[in-house]
């Protein structure tokens, strides 16, 4: 099952861990490739995914991510195996870009006048290096302006779940205030798709659109908070009907 949303010629989509063919722990809808499941159900639930949303799993661009905030200009389609070691991707090109996570934020941004679309992966580290800016500026670079980009921000666990220590709330909260949050129990806790948004309005990114998913809470997500030995999902951007 994936959750698609179109606004302004630009295409978001988020899935949910079900519709693949992978097997427990990964199952169902598994796109990572890098948590042990096998290389040849990945393929497979990458491409069903793909086609379920009109276009070519050549066309999509995957990360390594490394939870940093560097950014990777594309310009063509991945050799197979070759994704590019960084936590965003833009293009001006025809192309899908992907981000998985599986409790992290994704961040997705589109500029459907510029043909412009970029996507992060915003985990606790890479929130905390600045990878939203450092995406919308790679976007600008391309022509896009902030004013016109739209952004969604998709399912990710809330500041309600996600519990740290004192000291780690303080360390992020001190770059990112926005991110500093309280667990439903009373302890200290961050909220990323918070943090996330403060970025996207400093940067003249304003009114995303924000999921109201909790990965942790949901039983139809991946969570690694919750499962640990599990599968990724993935978010999509794209503009344009069909690639």
């Amino acid at each position: 099952m994936i959750e698609r949303t179109d606004r302004n010629g630009a295409h978001f989509a988020f899935t949910t861990r079900w519709g693949g063919v992978s097997t427990s722990p990964y199952g169902e809808l598994n796109l990572g490739g890098a948590v042990g499941d096998d290389p040849a159900a990945v393929r497979e639930n990458r491409a069903i995914a793909a086609r379920s949303l009109g276009l070519d799993p050549a066309d999509v661009v995957w990360m390594n991510q490394v939870h940093g905030a560097d950014v990777a200009v594309v310009t063509e389609r991945q050799p197979a195996g070759e994704a590019p070691v960084v936590d965003a991707v833009v293009t001006d090109r025809p192309l899908a870009l992907a981000v998985l996570t599986a409790d992290c934020t994704p961040v997705l941004l589109a500029d459907p006048v510029a043909g412009v679309v970029g996507a992060a992966h915003a985990g606790r580290p890479g929130l905390a290096a600045g990878v939203v800016p450092a995406v919308v500026r790679a976007m600008l670079e391309l022509g896009a302006e902030p004013g016109r980009i739209t952004a969604a921000v998709g399912p990710a666990v809330c500041g309600r779940c996600y519990e740290v220590p004192e000291a780690l709330r303080a360390e992020v909260a001190a770059v990112v205030p926005a991110a500093y949050a309280e667990t439903s129990w009373g302890t200290p806790a961050l909220d990323v798709p918070a943090g996330v948004a403060a970025q996207l309005a400093a940067a003249g990114v304003t009114e995303p659109v924000r999921s109201p998913v909790c990965t942790l809470e949901s039983a139809d997500h991946y969570s690694y908070r919750r499962e640990q030995r599990t599968g990724r999902l993935a978010s999509y951007v794209w503009l344009g009907s069909e690639l």
